[in-house]
């Protein structure tokens, strides 16, 4: 199928070819009819992307922070490494959609296959949305119409937060699409209107609708027009929807208001406040987060979980629907805000026009509705490549290729490369959207983009898997993996439970290729670290029982991120501490006997406590280990130290850059140029393991025990 991409590098835009997505849990499957251009949000990604390094630089210097603290902690070069990558990962445009569901995925209701549906579905053929992203399009409302949904949504949520009243004196600053729309759903509410831009074509759409208008563009006094509009009490609010990166939009408003006036939010612009002209008339300000209440909420966004109506009135789902029946009433007309029309194959012409000096306001594109659904829009595997590559393997040559479920940002920045200088056999790589898939995939050489994972599964080409998706669904996959006789290497961790550990041990235990069981790895690449070998070896010498002091300064990651949930991620202490718990476990050469946790206090505001918690660990050797990983530190500080005390000697690893001996005959330190926490060494020891060069590199039997031991950790937080 065909999708709008866009490079964040140079803020090109093109139409890709790429796997149709796959049907999920919670979400609506739709073949798109129409979507359109948001011209606000969409050029400022577009400009974003066409300007340089340093212009980026300055529109987010938050990011930059966030660079300079990795510089500090992990280096130059893996932090260019991470940037680059960031900056190279394809961005899927759009967020305006009319389509008809031809998919309802499991645990949805109230949408049956045939409804015609508006959604935040991006610029492609075939979309998956979540349910509560979608509203049903009533039968008198079109689908160039209902594509300014979204759009109307953001208005309305505006105007809910200003709370209009009959009868109040209304300034709408910026006369966009969504400026305009904000027109009419005020004069729905009934009130007066005023109308402030410098596009005379924009204030000719505004009278039409009703407003009266100040006209920038002729110097017009719009504090003047104002004190007129408002029969000389003051404007009782203000709606900004303009663009700028000015203040005066902000200064303009608290200048025009009566006392107790009230200003919200909408668009983008400088936000440097006078208090003055906010304390003399107590006005109130408010910034307004796009479609309504929901929006940036996992749970009610992705996992489908609905705000009870009787707390929480106008949802995001509910914004979309009250639109509609505006449009059903006519009381909200989008006509003629379309300016431009496109089919989807000319979408670079349509960001040209966006991007360029053309007049334009509503850009919409077509996808060619048909009575037929063809095959080719439908396809959940693309071919990347005519001819193979030195990294492909043809689908006949069997078992020896490799498949990847899963190009998320680690994925892509460090688990796929690392595979890829090993040279393994690329076959498929599998996303759910399909748009990373054919990244990655073309970049590193696989020869197909799929988002069908047990088509892959059952092709006998493929020997081995390689699982990097969310936690939640490692389980599953990796016990499907081993049914069918795969190799498998999971990104951490295995498992999430002790129940899926029983299964994925039984799945292991009763298959076998060529007579040995197959490898399973999990991606604990610390333990090939070559400082953490070399901690190895020297520790190999050391006959009595050593003491172990780990310290992580984790980082704070929001209780709403997907690792937090219980189902989806299991958690940081399942999710990431495994790594700790291995990585001891391998240095101990010995097995874990016993494990004790403690925990933060259980005091209000503390929020998770299972990312702030010191564990130790007994060794059947008499060695110990204690881990502290804490999320409340600051990232100033190196995120990973370890400390080994054994025989009069200590070693100390600081964040897998500096290794410093102390005491040890013939070794003072091994200091490293950049960070190297193992992950190309540990691709290369599977690849080898598979290949039937080496043993497996983890023994399955430590590999079950870390599992173990982490789920019981984090049972007794």
């Amino acid at each position: 199928m065909q999708q709008v991409l866009q490079n964040l590098r140079d803020g090109s835009t093109e139409v890709a070819d790429v796997p149709a997505p796959a049907l999920r849990r919670g979400h609506l499957l739709i073949r798109s009819h129409i979507t359109l251009v948001s011209a606000g949000t969409e050029r400022m990604l577009v400009e974003f992307g066409k300007a340089n390094m340093l212009q980026k630089a300055r529109q987010q210097p938050d990011k930059v922070r966030m660079v300079l603290e990795k510089i500090r902690t992990d280096g130059l070069a893996t932090t260019l490494d991470a940037v680059r990558s960031k900056l190279d990962q394809p961005l899927a445009l759009g967020y305006c959609n009319v389509g008809t569901v031809i998919g309802v995925g499991p645990g949805v209701s109230g949408f049956e296959i045939g409804d015609r549906v508006a959604s935040n579905g991006k610029h492609a053929e075939v979309v998956a949305v979540p349910v509560n992203l979608c509203a049903k399009i009533p039968d008198n409302v079109g689908d160039e119409a209902a594509a300014f949904t979204v759009l109307g949504a953001i208005a309305l949520q505006g105007i809910r937060l200003v709370q209009p009243t009959l009868g109040e004196t209304v300034v709408v600053t910026g006369l966009g699409l969504i400026g305009l729309i904000t027109v009419q759903l005020l004069r729905a509410h009934g009130c007066r209107v005023l109308g402030i831009d410098y596009d005379p074509a924009k204030l000719a759409i505004a009278r039409e609708y009703g407003a009266e208008t100040v006209d920038l563009s002729k110097n017009e006094d719009p504090l003047a027009a104002a004190a007129a509009f408002s029969r000389g009490r003051g404007i009782d609010a203000v709606l900004i929807t303009a663009s700028t990166k000015s203040n005066e939009p902000v200064a303009q408003a608290a200048h025009m208001c009566r006392k107790r006036g009230r200003i919200v939010l909408i668009g983008v612009t400088g936000l440097e406040l006078s208090r003055a002209d906010f304390y003399e008339k107590e006005l109130s300000f408010q910034v307004s987060c796009s479609y309504g209440p929901g929006r940036y909420d996992p749970s009610y966004e992705e996992r489908g979980n609905d705000y009870p109506v009787g707390f929480v009135r106008w949802t995001e789902q509910r914004n979309f629907e009250a639109v509609l029946d505006m449009m059903a009433s006519r009381a909200v007309q989008v006509q003629s805000l379309v300016t431009h029309r496109y089919g989807i194959a000319e979408a670079e012409r349509a960001y040209a026009v966006l991007g360029g000096g053309e007049p334009s306001l509503g850009i919409v594109l077509d996808y060619g509705l048909g009575e037929d659904i063809p095959e080719q829009l439908m396809r959940r595997k693309v071919p990347l490549h005519a001819k193979p590559s030195a990294n492909e393997v043809p689908s006949e040559a069997g078992g020896s290729a490799i498949a990847f479920v899963g190009a998320g940002n680690y994925a892509g920045r460090v688990l796929i490369p690392a595979f890829a200088r090993t040279g393994a056999k690329l076959h498929t790589l599998i996303t759910n959207n399909g748009v990373g898939s054919v990244h990655y995939g073309k970049k590193f050489g696989f020869r197909n983009a799929s988002t069908d994972t047990d088509a892959v599964l059952r092709d006998a080409s493929v020997g081995s898997m390689v699982i990097a998706t969310q936690h939640g669904s490692h389980a599953e996959l990796v016990f499907k993996s081993l049914r069918r006789g795969k190799h498998v290497f999971v990104e951490k961790p295995l498992c999430l439970t002790l129940e899926e550990l029983q299964t994925i041990e039984k799945a292991h235990s009763e298959q076998s290729v060529y007579g040995i069981p197959p490898v399973l790895m999990v991606g604990f690449n610390r333990r090939f670290a070559p400082q953490v070998r070399k901690m190895h070896a020297l520790l190999a010498g050391v006959r009595e029982p050593k003491a172990f002091v780990m310290t992580v300064n984790a980082g704070a990651i929001p209780a709403d991120h997907w690792t937090q949930d219980p189902q989806l991620g299991g958690g940081r202490l399942i999710g990431e501490a495994c790594h700790f718990v291995d990585l001891l476990r391998f240095l101990a050469d010995s097995p874990i006997v016993g494990h004790q946790l403690t925990a933060v206090g259980n005091v209000a505001g503390v929020g998770i406590r299972s990312d702030r918690v010191s564990f130790t660990l007994s060794f059947a050797d008499g060695s110990f280990g204690t881990v502290h990983y804490l999320a409340n530190g600051d990232k100033s500080f190196p995120k990973e130290r370890l400390e080994v005390f054994a025989a009069g000697r200590v070693l100390q690893l600081d964040n897998f850059r500096r290794l410093r001996g102390y005491g040890w005959p013939g070794f003072t330190r091994m200091n490293l140029w950049r960070q190297d926490k193992g992950q190309a060494a540990c691709a290369q020891a599977f690849m080898q393991a598979v290949q039937g060069q080496a043993p497996a590199p983890i023994p399955i039997e430590q590999i079950l025990e870390v599992a173990r031991v982490t789920i019981e950790l984090d049972a007794s937080v």
